[in-house]
């Protein structure tokens, strides 16, 4: 069996374990926090916790650590294997794995706003795309790497560490910056918090995830973000002065830009909206359904009514399928929009 080392037993690192030992591979961790340890080594994620870290009998050493600290460790350490990280901004990284004989830079873009090893899944990078740094790299640690991560069920994507660090500011740092900005605007004001609905959660769902970890990633990447928000800046300036001006063909044309382009993010889909009352079964209700008309989910979110109280079922299916969903729910007797 092939053996790895998994530094850092949080969430990613202890899903990256669920997820090596679910293809065969035997799985060591190390954390300083003998709490995570533990947890890994109940859920299964790694099996043992070593005390000290010696890299030099595994055959590939997963870094899952905080960003500042893999960059140190990196600059100390010599194994003889396939070395790869998962930190979320790639240049100070690929910098100092440099000196290794076998460094692969890597980021899968998967996550959750739980942190910690009870959060993890050997699931959680199915479908997901993976970065995959090439500075640097030799082609067959890239394939390996690849290989991994598509073992995985996660999707590899090749580009350069300052390419990935740009668009991970764009795409990832700065909507963090956002959601929390639009929280700071009304946490003051109860009566606003009092009205947020779908929209505002699902903008603002991001300032869940653990502040720690955010406030790294901003600093190790603030040249990216920094300019980043300044096109942002410019862009909010750009709306301020066309609702200043009531031009409604340019605010419409904008909207419909932006509309088509969220489009694009995914395939075309039919939303079914159920109703869902405050009491037991309900969900067991909902499977039924999805189990009798073998529809295809592409989606779905939960809006929970106010202090509980039901709530209302999303379900995003393919064009086609929305009809056989809807009569399967109103079999449960269910009332379906």
């Amino acid at each position: 069996m092939p053996n790895a080392l998994v530094v850092g037993t949080g969430l990613i690192g202890a899903s990256v374990g669920l997820a090596l030992r679910a293809n065969g591979w035997t799985v060591s961790g190390w954390d300083p926090s003998l709490e995570a340890l533990s947890v890994a080594v109940d859920i299964g994620a790694i099996d043992e916790a070593v005390e000290t870290l010696d890299t030099g009998l595994a055959d590939l050493v997963v870094l899952a650590g905080p960003h500042d600290a893999m960059v140190e460790l990196l600059r100390d350490m010599r194994p003889p294997g396939l070395v790869i990280d998962v930190a979320g901004v790639k240049h100070e990284v690929v910098m100092a794995g440099a000196r290794l004989a076998r460094f692969v830079g890597t980021h899968p873009m998967a996550g959750r706003e739980q942190s910690g090893p009870g959060a993890a899944s050997g699931a959680l990078f199915k479908g997901a795309s993976w970065i995959v740094t090439t500075d640097g790299a030799a082609e067959a640690d890239l394939v390996e790497a690849e290989e991994i991560i598509s073992s995985f069920g996660a999707i590899p994507r090749r580009m350069t560490a300052s390419e990935h660090d740009a668009a991970i500011a764009l795409v990832s740092a700065v909507p963090h910056v956002i959601s929390a900005s639009l929280l700071h605007l009304v946490m003051d004001d109860p009566s606003a918090m009092s009205l947020a609905a779908g929209s505002f959660r699902d903008i603002t769902r991001v300032s869940l995830s653990d502040p720690h970890l955010w406030a790294d990633l901003f600093v190790a990447n603030r040249a990216d973000v920094t300019v980043t928000l300044s096109h942002l800046v410019q862009e909010l300036q750009d709306w301020s002065a066309l609702i200043t001006s009531g031009d409604q063909a340019a605010l419409v044309n904008r909207l419909q830009m932006s509309r088509d382009a969220r489009q694009s993010l995914a395939p075309p889909v039919t939303v079914v909206l159920v109703m869902l009352e405050d009491k037991p079964g309900e969900l067991a209700g909902v499977g039924r359904a999805l189990n009798a008309c073998q529809v295809d989910i592409r989606d779905l979110q939960l809006r929970h009514g106010e202090h509980g109280g039901g709530g209302v079922l999303r379900l995003s299916v393919r064009p086609g399928e929305a009809e056989a969903l809807r009569e399967a729910l109103q079999a449960e007797n269910f009332t379906v929009e």
